[in-house]
């Protein structure tokens, strides 16, 4: 029988390095919050730019200057200290001098009577001026007969270094600033000594001066110098949010009056106050925006009243062609009956008269979508038959020019909600136009889906599209060769017309070509209608294209409706959708 132990309970420090790490994830997600939203407030805000740098520079600046002037004073208090330190050494030194010349010899029973009374001397003899001095004599040479005094009667060891005794009792004049307690005290001296010579040999003279006024001085004199240029730094920082303010608030009501502008509000204005650059940029602006308005209304009264003139003359000219169609129906049902040159004449009037009335047909067409009257009649339509409708259609036509229709369409249906009569037309001039300039070369129709879209492809491998005809391809009336027989006998409106059937439908229709490699449009439509497109099933450059630069799908230019609908030309990794590859 197999026993298996109950799992090890997690140690208490496994749980607290879970418990540190977590904390340490959340410390680091509050950090970069904290430093994405001042990265975002630095580049969104001018004034904040402007007043930040006026206090860092203004803050290096003061406090540069602030440490000079508190090092400066700092200086001279101690130099002041010094040279009175200097001179009341120089004074006792004589003095003593002169009080121990009396004696011999340092064995001698008054020397230590008179050392103690010129250390009293020195060291009361002016208390307005020495409050707080020390002084002290020493013999190192003769430390048996001489005892060291100090008056008051202080331990001074500490304050007198090794350095300092060796220079005096070499018999030079040195000094040292050292820090120490005297007393219950605990002050910074400035320690000076002297030699005293002696008819016996030499004497050392230490004044210990306190630097306790000198150090109150300074810091007095550097919290005023920091108070005064933190001052000084916060009113320039005032200063310069104030300046800031008065030159981007006119700018920031500037970019919100062209913000409404661009968004149609076209009565907007700056208000315009006194007569300096500020108002000069304001009342700029406003003769700007009333020129800008007085030009885009005359614009949409000229586009308003050529929509109603093409309505009207596509309107007008029904009857007149009803007519003769009528005329021309007759003439052509008994052309048999006429002379040969007649009866010509009468087949090339009903051909002309078939592409005059698609001619007028498309231009309504074309007037209703310029009013903003067209109308999707969406419905759950399965794709394959109007692939397949399309395809026996053109039949007559790729037979006459020697083209085979390739047909790459799932087995499953492909359900989407479209507009079945728009599609079926946006295909119609797709594989047309294909037809048309595919060079008796095969032209291969791709149909696609995922869970959010439909694609529909039309590849051919005629001449193409040369560089820069992709921005033209949709224009009304546009030809990529005027010189160019055409079989079909087209108006020039058919891929206007499947443009804005496709942005009706909220998709895209794109091309793409290159010289001597043929074309391909893509028909990309949302499966569900109302739903906004982010990806395409089938990729737009073909797979056996052979591009001249950069990667596939992205060297060569794209044209087609973007994101708000308006035409997106460029690389089709730039045109604001994901392209699949596979």
């Amino acid at each position: 029988m197999v026993t298996t132990s109950p799992p090890t309970p997690p140690t208490v420090a496994a749980r607290w390095l879970r418990v540190a790490r977590a904390l340490w994830r959340a410390l680091a997600a509050a950090a970069s919050r904290l430093t994405s939203g001042v990265h975002g407030a630095w580049r969104r805000s001018l004034q904040l730019r402007v007043v930040t740098i006026t206090l860092v520079a203004s803050s290096l600046l003061v406090g540069g200057f602030a440490y000079l002037i508190a090092d400066k004073i700092t200086g001279i208090l101690l130099e002041n200290a010094e040279s009175d330190v200097r001179l009341r050494l120089r004074n006792g030194s004589e003095y003593a001098s002169k009080q121990f010349n009396l004696y011999s010899q340092p064995r001698e029973a008054q020397l230590q009577d008179t050392i103690d009374g010129t250390v009293n001397y020195l060291a009361g003899g002016d208390p307005a001026q020495l409050n707080g001095v020390v002084v002290a004599i020493t013999a190192d040479n003769f430390t048996e007969y001489i005892k060291p005094r100090t008056s008051p009667a202080v331990d001074v060891a500490p304050l007198i270094g090794p350095e300092l005794r060796a220079k005096v009792a070499a018999g030079e004049r040195a000094h040292q600033i050292r820090t120490g307690v005297l007393g219950d005290r605990r002050t910074k001296y400035l320690a000076y000594g002297s030699p005293v010579p002696t008819r016996f040999g030499q004497l050392e003279l230490y004044y210990l001066v306190p630097l306790a006024r000198q150090d109150a001085t300074a810091a007095d004199a550097r919290a005023t110098v920091v108070a005064t240029g933190a001052a000084l730094v916060l009113l320039l920082g005032l200063l310069a949010a104030l300046v800031t303010r008065l030159v981007v608030t006119p700018v920031r009501v500037a970019a919100r009056t062209a913000q409404r502008l661009s968004a149609g509000l076209l009565d907007q204005r700056m208000v315009v106050n006194g007569e300096d650059d500020l108002a000069l940029l304001a009342a700029s602006f406003n003769q700007m925006a009333t020129n800008l308005q007085r030009q885009i209304l005359r614009l949409e009264e000229m586009s308003r009243l050529q929509r109603r003139f093409t309505s009207d003359v596509s309107h007008e000219l029904r009857t007149p062609l009803t007519t003769v169609r009528m005329a021309a129906d007759l003439i052509f049902a008994e052309r048999d009956e006429f002379d040969p040159a007649v009866a010509r004449s009468a087949e090339l009037l009903q051909t002309e008269l078939d592409r005059f009335e698609e001619l007028l047909t498309d231009l309504l067409e074309i007037s209703r979508f310029d009013a903003g009257f067209a109308m999707l009649d969406a419905e759950p339509t399965d794709l394959v038959p109007v692939v397949h409708r399309v395809t026996e259609r053109l039949a007559g036509l790729a037979e006459r020019v020697g083209v085979t229709i390739e047909l790459d369409v799932p087995d499953q249906p492909v359900i989407a909600e479209v507009d079945p009569r728009r599609v079926e037309r946006v295909l119609r001039n797709l594989v047309g136009n294909a037809v048309e300039h595919g060079e008796g070369k095969p032209v291969r129709i791709t149909l696609g889906m995922d869970q959010s879209a439909v694609a529909i492809t039309v590849r051919d491998h005629g001449v193409g599209l040369k560089p820069g005809e992709e921005k033209l391809v949709f224009n009304r009336f546009w030809r990529a060769d005027p010189s160019r027989a055409r079989q079909t006998g087209g108006t020039g409106l058919g891929l206007s017309i499947s443009l804005e059937d496709a942005r009706l439908h909220g998709g895209w229709l794109e091309a793409w070509g290159a010289p001597g490699q043929g074309a391909q449009f893509r028909l990309t439509l949302p499966a569900r209608a109302g739903d906004r497109l982010t990806t395409s099933p089938l990729r737009l450059v073909p797979a056996d294209a052979a591009l001249p630069f950069g990667p596939r799908d992205g060297g060569l230019l794209a044209i087609g409706p973007g994101a708000a609908g308006a035409l997106a030309v460029g690389p089709a990794e730039e045109s604001g959708r994901a392209e699949v590859t596979s």
